[in-house]
């Protein structure tokens, strides 16, 4: 037996494993770019994509709100924001007309550490730091109507300041298509309401499946993509910067300017990137998140499993490693599966929609679709009434699962996709 070593991200460590050659392959990219340094991040806002540079947009007399994505999401957010509050000090706006905004929209608070770690204690000390709640409608404001008719509410801090620069990371999306961009306002800065109008456009109540054109990696004909870009352009941020990050979390690329442009130029580039082609669809599929913050907890971790799945015959086995340290992602995640099958549960989503019970649904398809073995430190009862197997170890899970395979390092970072499809 031909073997090899293979280290999968599991939290902030990671599990080893010992493989044959013969019966797995690694669904991987030969991405082996270096992490940018601050002159080329730097050079990057020199030259902005079908945009001024940040000198020409702003002043002494402008105040600035800078978005920047929450610890579930890695982004290199410690470094940019850094440059980005440089070059702005540098621009003549003081650090006393800046804010930064966490656009966690319906997930939990950023606690005090994380913020540091996401930004740094030299960002921390001298620029005030805005929480948002998407429930709390005393710091929301109304921005009317769009052409798809969602009543679009955002935080209020989006009309405080004359100019919004908008930060994110650039990965696949299982129905958005990709993160980033449009995505630090809808859903991030949006209220409750607005993110459910919005992301119930994944679904198709008719069929009470997903919508046609509602995929990874799409933009074009994606009603969810479309929406909150029509939300967004209710805001126009000024300028936006959008990172491809690495295995450690380093930005390996940079593309800055027009809040459309330059995100639609860093998807272009990742999926022409990380789409990886594969033979066929096999029986078994071993998939790890790529570890913290991509398992921080259920909710998000399940967007792994979601390309895992792309890869993986119908009835086979896919295994999920992730950690999920911080739980299930909601306290009431676990409701949604009082109902005895996918069905059901899409249609008690027709008569009271929520963004967390389409990713409940999401997960049980796939659950009565494959057997699912969870690796995790969530307890053993709360998997199981998600239809998923408990396992402690990746292999006591193989000991079940037969049959040739894939390996995914890197969760949702990869689209797999079927040669000639």
């Amino acid at each position: 037996m031909n073997t090899d070593r293979i280290e999968l991200g599991y939290g902030r460590g990671h599990l080893e494993f010992n493989f044959d050659t013969t019966r797995f392959d690694v669904i991987t990219t030969d991405n082996h770019e270096s992490p940018l340094s601050d002159f080329e991040i730097g050079a990057a806002f020199d030259a902005p994509i079908a945009s001024p540079p940040i000198d020409e947009i702003v002043s002494s007399d402008d105040s600035v709100l800078i978005v920047v994505s929450d610890a579930t999401r890695a982004t290199a957010s410690a470094q940019v924001v850094n440059l980005l509050v440089r070059r702005l000090v540098q621009a003549g706006v003081s650090p006393a007309r800046m804010a930064v905004i966490f656009a966690t929209g319906i997930h939990r608070p950023v606690t005090e550490k994380e913020t540091v770690e996401l930004l740094t204690p030299f960002i921390v000390q001298r620029l005030r730091i805005i929480q948002h709640d998407a429930y709390d409608q005393s710091n929301l404001i109304a921005l009317g109507t769009t052409e798809g008719g969602v009543a679009v509410e955002v935080n209020s801090a989006l009309r405080e300041f004359s100019h919004v620069f908008v930060t994110g990371g650039i990965t696949f999306h299982y129905f958005a298509g990709f993160t980033g961009g449009r995505k630090s306002i809808c859903p991030g800065l949006a209220s409750a309401k607005t993110i459910e109008a919005t992301h119930m456009l994944a679904l198709d109540f008719d069929t009470g499946g997903r919508r046609t054109g509602v995929q990874a990696g799409r933009l074009d004909g994606n009603a969810v993509h479309e929406e909150c870009e029509r939300v967004t352009s209710m805001i126009a941020p000024a300028f936006s910067v959008n990172t491809i990050v690495g295995e450690n979390k380093s930005a390996l690329k940079v593309f800055c300017g027009d809040w459309r442009l330059a995100h639609r130029a860093a998807c272009d580039d990742y999926l022409q990137q990380y789409s990886v082609a594969v033979p066929e669809r096999r029986d078994v599929v071993i998939v790890s998140c790529g570890g913290f913050p991509h398992d921080i907890n259920l909710i998000q971790a399940h967007k792994a499993l979601d390309m895992a799945a792309l890869a993986c015959k119908d009835g086979g086995t896919l295994i999920l490693l992730a950690e999920c340290g911080d739980g299930l992602g909601r306290p009431d995640f676990l409701k949604w599966f009082e109902e005895t099958d996918s069905r059901a549960l899409a249609a008690r989503l027709v008569n009271g929609y929520e963004v967390n019970g389409q990713t409940a649904w999401a997960l049980l398809t796939k659950a009565e679709r494959f057997r699912v073995y969870l690796v995790s430190e969530l307890p053993a009862d709360a998997v199981r009434r998600m239809r998923m197997i408990p396992v402690r170890t990746l292999s006591e899970a193989l000991e079940q699962a037969g049959g040739a395979g894939f390996i995914m390092p890197r969760g949702a970072a990869v689209l797999p996709r079927i040669e000639g499809q």
